[in-house]
């Protein structure tokens, strides 16, 4: 019976992308969505992955949603965290609101979504975790504090759990994308893209989501069972830390 796998923010860009990788790949998926119930309901039609809307910074739904997924799919062996938010500002004029919920939905998550598969991955002698990071968790990044704060926790948090996983047959990594071709990055003008984002990179070239995808997928095999506690990064040379 294939492994399931649930993949949170997963029915638009990189966690689409993720989706449907581990799909092709033989794992029967699930992806958890928030916010846009037509483009949630566009990408199930598309891919026939089944969706589940919940809030990843609301403990009790998280569990709940987790519950269901088990129920319908059978258990979560593959967790994939992607979910996340900016709110960006400058740290001067940045609100509580904007710090709290960007470290509640990027970082909290991760205790939301893990905690209620951790005991099933334990008992069952495997289980594969991953945390998407972000390059500005890493080196950081003018404007928003809170998402690198949050980033730069989800790498902390990666390295914990992989300690206390590692002789239950669970592994947990993380990976770090830099600039992906996502809606949002296509959003900036053509302009700031050409003189300050792309000579930045040494590719010469944004990152497509299904190249974050995957190596997702090759972390969630059983040939990643000696990597844990690791952190992928996936920014075409921008940063190499």
């Amino acid at each position: 019976m294939a492994r399931t796998a649930l993949v949170t923010g997963g029915t638009r860009g990189i966690g689409a992308a993720i989706a449907k990788a581990l799909k092709e790949a033989g794992y029967q998926v699930a992806a958890s969505y928030c916010g846009n119930d037509e483009k949630a309901a566009a990408f199930k039609e598309e891919t026939g992955i089944p969706v589940y809307k919940w809030d990843v910074s609301n403990e009790e739904a998280c569990a709940q949603g987790v519950r269901q997924v088990e129920e319908e799919l059978g258990p979560v062996e593959i967790l994939v965290n992607n979910a996340g938010i900016t709110r960006d500002s400058m740290f001067h004029k940045m609100t509580g609101e904007q710090w709290h919920k960007v470290i509640e939905t990027n970082l909290g998550s991760l205790f939301n979504m893990c905690r209620p598969v951790w005991e099933g991955m334990r008992e069952r002698g495997f289980g594969r975790i991953i945390n998407i990071s972000s390059i500005n968790g890493q080196r950081g990044q003018i404007g928003q504090v809170n998402y690198s704060a949050s980033k730069a926790g989800e790498l902390g948090f990666t390295k914990a759990l992989a300690q206390e996983g590692a002789r239950k047959g669970i592994t947990v990594n993380a990976i770090s994308p830099g600039y992906i071709a996502t809606e949002m990055i296509k959003g900036v003008p053509e302009e700031v893209m050409n003189k300050q984002i792309l000579p930045q990179i040494p590719v010469g070239r944004l990152g497509e989501p299904e190249e974050v995808a995957r190596v997702v997928v090759f972390l969630a095999s059983d040939d990643a069972g000696f990597i844990t506690g690791s952190t992928l990064t996936a920014n075409g040379g921008q940063y190499m830390p």
